[in-house]
């Protein structure tokens, strides 16, 4: 894997690896009323780093199968981009019971409605830098013209 694949994939699977967590933040809020839910998030920085390691392994083997267990494309060549890479059950973690609640129910709509803003901030800024790196690449493309 070359340096520009590198730094366009570390991006790719941030955003990746956020988007999914933005689904698990958005379930956990529309479940705030569902009785004995349990609200679930991940560690973003740990699955980050394992996402980033299966594709790298991916690349390197061209294996359908990663090291978590995770079905994914096979790639026939390095250019090739990667599907899959998800995240499994194991990832996902239980959040600690803050407040006992009547009906089982662990969500906490505040401490949800943070984290959930907060992961649209850092998605948005992810999507920032990758346009600027696109920018700056298609700048310096055309500089030679």
């Amino acid at each position: 894997m070359d340096k520009l694949d590198a730094l366009f994939d570390f991006n790719a699977t941030a955003l990746r690896v956020r988007a999914q967590r933005q689904e698990i933040l958005a379930a956990n809020i529309a479940n705030a009323d569902t009785p004995n839910y349990k609200a679930r998030d991940i560690d973003f920085a740990a699955s980050l780093k394992k996402a980033l390691e299966a594709n790298v392994a991916s690349a390197a083997n061209n294996s359908a199968v990663s090291s978590n267990g995770n079905i994914s494309l096979a790639t026939t060549h390095g250019q090739h981009i990667p599907g899959g890479n998800g995240l499994s059950e194991a990832d996902l973690l239980y959040r600690p019971l803050i407040q006992g609640s009547v009906d089982g129910n662990s969500v906490d709509g505040e401490v949800e409605r943070t984290a959930f803003v907060d992961n649209a901030i850092h998605y948005e800024a992810n999507i920032t830098m990758l346009n600027a790196q696109i920018k700056d690449m298609t700048t310096a493309l055309n500089s030679g013209n």
